[in-house]
């Protein structure tokens, strides 16, 4: 076999796991999580149901507190309240806005640390049924492993763009956790 022949046949293999890992990525998109106990809650913004799925589950008393991450720096909490209809008791206790993120890595990076100072060792991601894969592994990965992450997919109706965009974005994640 000439060098030719085996970049050729090499090069249509990693074709055909790229083609076979996007059809399983676009047809198997996780599901809402089964009523289960966390201490906490995180929720990304940037997605419809998202802070309403969540804000259902903490007054359903399925978490402790919630942590709102890569809110808009111009949103103030009673605003965010008034929007999402949360009581003041409720915000004053158990939501916590984060300012401070921009993106689904810092998104990571600070729910991270709220999750180690307030000490929680289990966290409901409530995300996108699309973005929920790589905004676990982020998540995973800047608690270092040390929290329980229960993966509770928001049911969306995915353009074959975003699913397009979103598995590549994970394989980039993925490759580039190979090499740190």
């Amino acid at each position: 076999m000439s060098f030719g022949q085996i970049v050729r046949r090499s090069a249509a293999v990693v074709a055909l796991l790229w083609a076979l890992g996007f059809v399983w990525f676009a047809i198997v998109l996780p599901q809402p999580a089964a009523d289960t106990q966390t201490d906490a809650i995180v929720v990304p913004t940037g997605g419809g149901g998202r802070i309403d799925r969540g804000l259902e589950l903490l007054r359903e008393d399925k978490a402790q507190a919630m942590f709102v991450a890569g809110v808009d720096r111009e949103v103030r909490p009673p605003e965010f309240a008034e929007g999402f209809g949360v009581e003041e008791a409720l915000m004053e206790c158990c939501v916590t806005l984060d300012f401070v993120s921009v993106d689904t890595k810092s998104n990571a990076r600070e729910a991270a640390k709220w999750l180690e100072e307030k000490e929680f060792r289990s966290v409901r991601l409530v995300t996108s049924d699309w973005h929920i894969r790589r905004t676990a592994l982020d998540l995973e990965r800047a608690t270092g492993g040390k929290v329980v992450i229960l993966e509770d997919a928001v049911p969306t109706d995915p353009t074959f763009g975003m699913l397009f965009l979103e598995y590549h974005k994970l394989l980039a994640r993925r490759l580039a956790a190979l090499w740190e």
